[in-house]
């Protein structure tokens, strides 16, 4: 009988079902923390850029101090409608943006909003329910409401598709909602009101006309953004920042993933579920050799390498990964759902998220089984006569 034709490791495994079973739920248990925190990272770099995604531009300037969209620092306009001087430039769009306090209609519970401000002419962001509606801002004192917005916000969305007439206090202002986009809910804000340039003035009393927070540029077609970006570095005073529109979802997710604590707690949960894993891994495929010790011995005894039976543990730990694997999917496939369905934040799988996991399951487990055989070096043959 040919032992290596024999699926050792696979009988090994299957002999203790109970140990089995919680082997595989440490495993499960692990990815599900590592697919939480990559997911709630990745939500958390989706939705605040979602914005800059939708801008139908080509470059921005933004104010040199300014970090990100919940930090944004006021510039003169002036900045932008220079940019009209180079002949690649065919039109320029300032937009305004602030948070403010919206009170609930039906609760009268406050909570703050963030408000843009845009010319009414031109539709500069592709969000559903935007172009059709954006002739209702010239309107006064009227907003468009985010319809992802979060239900503290009060049932506007299912009560204007009601066709119910909707009034809301905005800055202590009375306005109306006369449209719905959509755009959703960001760890920096739980709603999202558009308004025009004029009613953004209305509301925010305070803002000096003409101090813009984003200025969008469209080019002509032909021209490269890249290169008319540093054309403008150079074109304008340093008191702006020129990017392009990539550039500009990268300057947002990189303020999220290195300036504040959140990008940073949800990096550290992966690498603790990874260690979490590998222990419990370990722990398993350490008893498991332990207990099986003189076997592996006797294995040697009649000439079976030690490499062979190393191979056998790793055999062992690549079944636990890939079958642990699985239900930590399914279960995280529905927490996702779960947390996408509660915060309104855009928590999914993707392909490359579900592959990245996998791969660090092996490992932690390839890791834990390498480090598990150090034990078979104490199997000496003459222990068994």
């Amino acid at each position: 009988m040919n032992l290596k034709k024999i699926p050792l490791s696979w009988l090994q495994l299957t002999r203790e079902k109970t140990r089995l079973a919680v082997a595989l739920a440490g495993i499960a248990f692990a990815d599900i923390l590592m697919f939480m925190q990559l997911g709630f990272r990745d939500a958390l770099y989706f939705s605040n850029v979602r914005l800059h995604t939708s801008l139908q531009g080509d470059i921005v300037l933004i104010n040199k101090q300014s970090n990100a969209v919940l930090a944004m620092k006021s510039f003169s306009q002036r900045r932008l409608y220079k940019a009209l001087e180079l002949s690649s430039v065919q039109s320029v769009h300032p937009i305004y943006l602030d948070y403010t306090s919206w009170k609930n209609p039906d609760t009268g519970k406050t909570r703050s909003i963030l408000v843009f401000g845009i010319n009414p002419e031109t539709s500069i962001f592709d969000l559903q329910g935007l172009s059709e509606n954006i002739e209702k801002l010239k309107l006064p004192d009227t907003v468009l409401f985010d319809r992802s917005s979060r239900q503290e916000y009060g049932t506007i969305a299912a009560d204007f598709d009601q066709g119910k007439n909707i009034t809301a206090e905005v800055r202590r202002r009375r306005i109306k909602v006369v449209g719905l986009f959509t755009l959703g809910a960001s760890f920096g804000a739980d709603g999202n009101l558009i308004t025009s340039d004029v009613n953004f003035l209305r509301l925010f009393s305070t803002r000096q006309g003409g101090l813009i927070d984003i200025g969008l540029i469209r080019l002509k077609p032909g021209y490269n953004a890249n290169t008319v970006a540093q054309e403008l570095r150079s074109y304008l005073p340093q008191d702006v920042n020129v990017l392009t529109k990539q550039e500009f979802i990268d300057f947002e997710r990189h303020y999220w993933a290195s300036s504040t604590a959140i990008g940073f707690i949800f990096t550290l949960g992966t690498i603790m579920g990874f260690i979490v894993g590998t222990v419990i891994v370990y722990q398993i495929l350490y008893t498991e050799v332990a207990d099986h010790l003189s076997e592996y011995a006797t294995l040697k005894a009649i000439g079976y390498t030690h490499k062979y039976l190393l191979t056998v543990i790793l055999q062992e730990a690549l079944l636990l990964a890939c079958l642990g694997y699985m239900p930590g999917w399914v279960f995280a496939m529905f927490m996702y759902q779960t947390a996408r369905q509660a915060t309104l934040l855009p928590v999914f799988m993707s392909y490359d998220r579900a592959i990245s996991v996998l791969i660090l399951t092996i490992i932690m487990c390839i890791v834990s089984g390498t480090i598990a055989v150090r034990k078979l070096r104490s199997a000496d043959p003459a222990d068994i006569f």
